[in-house]
């Protein structure tokens, strides 16, 4: 009985073990959320990459430099206007997100107003995807900071 009790015993620390070492790994490639806050908020961003269902248009966003404020007002300048929003971080199903909203009703800055999955988030990068609810296709947006 003993010898069954020991060995049940080094089963589930083995299994606990090897469960804690892959939340540790899933922890390293997704950021939590105060680390996306805590990134975004500091320094300006540009736009590396936008791709609207494989259609690269980071072009749209040229000259653009990218402010993501601690209350949550996100400002895009490019020397001659000023484009306000809002930014958010919170999950979703267990997805980590940020929600991006324009006040412009039409153009580029329309397109990037969506909800965003977060892909990764670094000091210096922030990688998102946006699953259209319409045809399925696929936007990226990657974020530089400079």
């Amino acid at each position: 009985m003993k010898k069954l009790f020991f060995f049940s015993f080094l089963i589930s620390t083995f299994m606990l073990s090897v469960v804690a070492c892959s939340s540790d790994d899933d922890a390293s490639n997704n950021p939590s959320i105060s680390q996306v806050v805590t990134n975004v908020s500091s320094g300006t961003w540009r736009v590396t990459l936008f791709s609207e269902g494989g259609v690269n248009q980071t072009s749209d966003f040229a000259g653009y430099n990218f402010t993501f404020a601690a209350n949550n007002v996100v400002t895009a300048e490019n020397g001659s206007s000023t484009v306000l929003g809002t930014w958010i971080t919170g999950t979703d199903d267990s997805t980590l997100k940020m929600i991006l909203s324009f006040d412009v009703l039409a153009g580029p800055f329309e397109e990037i107003s969506e909800d965003w999955r977060i892909l990764s988030s670094t000091s210096t990068k922030l990688e998102l995807r946006h699953v259209s609810g319409g045809d399925g296709s696929i936007d990226l947006l990657t974020f530089q900071k400079n």
